[in-house]
């Protein structure tokens, strides 16, 4: 780690758990970590306090997951751990710059939305800090006839705050690229698209299936099975894939949802648009109850770089029973999607 890097290391780190104990943190526990807990989120105005996980702490945790997106169970997982610590972070507390791990936070998300404001496309406003976002900010720093080093610091801050003084009103760039990306080739066929459809495990004959039926179509199908979202992510961006389905069984429902990526007062248009395509039709073909479509900040739908949709699927022995159908469904979908997406 170089020392600029160690210097600025995020406070808990991205990885890091808090001090103390280990993740999960749950109703019921007490000590310094729920004490750390408790700090994070009084400080992001989710009060609670009293170095225990009681009711109180609970309830700011729902709100705070409710808020952002989350997984909303009232623990504290790494992912929303995560989200605390980078829930801390104001544009100019720390200089950003591309690291490995990449660094994360709400000043990222900050600096993604003025450089897009500005017509430099830093990709989607997703609080993380990669190629994309850095090679907008250098554009923006030859633009404003300042060093090109990819650092944003007080002075590129300064530029950018000058430039982007006016709070709303105006139009980002980021969503133009998911349109570049959908529009190549013929729009109104899955012909020669790369489809990543993926899961955390357990839906393998699924994800086969509907591979297989996107293959007829022409589509190249690539299977993502794994239980960790970030990898799956990252495996359908090196793959350049053209859109992403996650296929998730959950026990102890009833019901199906769609969700897409929201966040940062940000909503991927393209993948809210093809979640309504399949939540229209797929609840009542797998007779589930309609549980709707929802923007959400998930790991999975966060970390790709093309428009993502998360299935839900509850009653799984009825789903696997109803797989066929399922592809069908999606597949139809998708070519309804391509087909009227982008006009």
């Amino acid at each position: 780690m170089s020392p600029m890097a160690a210097a600025h290391r995020p406070p808990g780190g991205h990885h890091d758990e808090p001090a103390g104990t280990q993740l999960p943190l749950a109703r019921g526990q007490r000590g310094r970590a729920v004490a750390d807990l408790q700090q994070r989120l009084s400080r992001l105005g989710y009060s609670c306090d009293g170095n225990v996980f009681d009711h109180e702490t609970e309830r700011a945790v729902r709100a705070f997951q409710r808020d952002r997106g989350l997984r909303e169970d009232g623990a504290v997982d790494r992912s929303a751990w995560s989200a605390i610590v980078e829930a801390g972070y104001h544009l100019g507390d720390r200089p950003l710059y591309r690291s490995r791990p990449m660094l994360r936070g709400d000043d990222v998300a900050d600096l993604q939305r003025r450089l897009s404001q500005l017509g430099f496309d830093p990709g989607r406003i997703d609080g993380i800090l990669g190629d994309e976002t850095v090679a907008a900010l250098m554009d923006f720093q030859r633009n404003a006839g300042l060093v090109v080093d990819g650092v944003c610091g007080h002075r590129t801050i300064g530029d950018l705050e000058r430039l982007t003084t006016r709070k709303g009103g105006a139009d980002l760039v980021s969503p133009l690229r998911e349109r570049l990306l959908l529009a190549g080739g013929d729009r109104r066929t899955l012909a020669a698209r790369r489809v990543a459809v993926s899961g955390s495990g357990g839906f393998a004959a699924g994800i086969a299936s509907v591979c297989r039926a996107l293959e007829r179509e022409g589509a190249t199908a690539l299977a993502l099975q794994h239980p960790d979202a970030s990898r799956r992510a990252a495996e359908a961006n090196a793959a350049e894939a053209h859109c992403l389905v996650d296929l998730e069984l959950t026990a102890g429902r009833d019901d199906c949802t769609t969700s897409y990526y929201r966040g940062y007062r940000y909503e991927s248009v393209a993948s809210r648009h093809l979640a309504e395509i399949i939540q229209a039709e797929l609840p009542s073909v797998l007779r589930l109850r309609d549980g709707g479509t929802s923007g959400m900040a998930l790991t999975i739908l966060r970390e790709t770089r093309m428009p993502a949709v998360e299935l839900r699927l509850g009653t799984p022995v009825e789903v696997v029973r109803r797989t066929p159908d399922l592809a069908r469904v999606l597949v139809d979908a998708l070519d309804t999607w391509l087909g009227a997406s982008w006009e």
